[in-house]
């Protein structure tokens, strides 16, 4: 098999697992920052993962959502992608403003086995970019790889716009005319919101899981076809370090129950063929 017929055949899976999951039980996406993250995810079992764009910049000490992580993103699609799943990764705005650039620097992604990408249209400032200029740079993309999952996430909720189901569905309408294969809706907690936007956008419509809001099953019965955890995982993870560490300093016991061995974690990088 070759690398481009293996590269098609791998989209066309991620996408069935999309169909499938508007029967009911949505996809759940969880979101790696790092090789190892996405290693054991895959060893648990999850046949797909997303990164988090929060925890790849601040990994590499950088600010999230202004596009100054694209060479670490990069590197790290290039050793996710050898591990036995299917990778979707964030992308920000795309990296760049021109849509030809940020086509291009997909273009790259999906080369290595990439089989979607997530593409925000929430700006630094904390305003939503103009909507055409948005739908530009997915129609670019899917010019350059047109069988590439694209995940057009709208932050009318997440930055708090007012009256946001509006600008929300008029985003979701302009995305798909463009190509856009999904409609992201992180900030949404509402299940009667979320009803309306999967009744009324013609594509899987993902949800951002969060703590205190409607559990997976519940968004399924809404209608949700993914439900991603953003950076949830990568600041679990933070807190059970630091919690670790108080408790080592207080001189306390740390119950190793559930905790992976130095052996496990080496063999992480087996996974890969490292």
């Amino acid at each position: 098999m070759t690398g481009t017929t293996a590269h098609t055949e791998r989209r066309a899976a991620f996408r069935a697992l999309h169909d499938a999951g508007r029967n009911g039980r949505p996809l759940l996406l969880p979101n790696a920052w790092d090789h190892a993250s996405a290693a054991a995810l895959a060893a648990r079992g999850h046949p797909a993962i997303g990164t988090t764009s929060l925890g790849v910049a601040a990994a590499a000490g950088r600010p999230d959502g202004i596009a100054a992580t694209a060479a670490e993103t990069l590197a790290l699609a290039r050793r996710i992608a050898r591990l036995p799943l299917l990778l979707t990764v964030d992308v920000e705005a795309g990296f760049g403003e021109d849509p030809a650039t940020v086509a291009g620097y997909v273009s790259e992604l999906a080369g290595l086995g990439v089989v979607g990408i997530n593409l925000e249209d929430g700006r630094p400032d904390g305003t939503l970019a103009d909507p055409d200029g948005t739908a530009d740079t997915i129609a670019a993309v899917k010019a350059a790889v047109p069988d590439l999952f694209v995940n057009a996430r709208t932050d009318a909720w997440w930055l708090g716009v007012a009256d946001p189901l509006p600008q929300g569905l008029a985003r979701a309408r302009i995305y798909r005319s463009a190509g856009a294969d999904g409609i992201f809706v992180p900030g949404v907690v509402d299940e009667v919101t979320l009803r309306v936007l999967t009744g009324r956008i013609d594509a899987p419509v993902n949800a951002l899981y969060q703590p205190g809001g409607p559990s997976v099953a519940e968004l399924g019965s809404a209608g949700i076809a993914r439900v991603s955890t953003g950076s949830l995982l990568f600041r679990a993870a933070l807190a059970a370090a630091l919690d670790t560490a108080d408790v080592v300093r207080s001189d306390g016991v740390v119950d190793p129950a559930g905790l992976p061995s130095y052996a496990e974690v080496q063999g992480l990088a087996a996974a890969a063929g490292a």
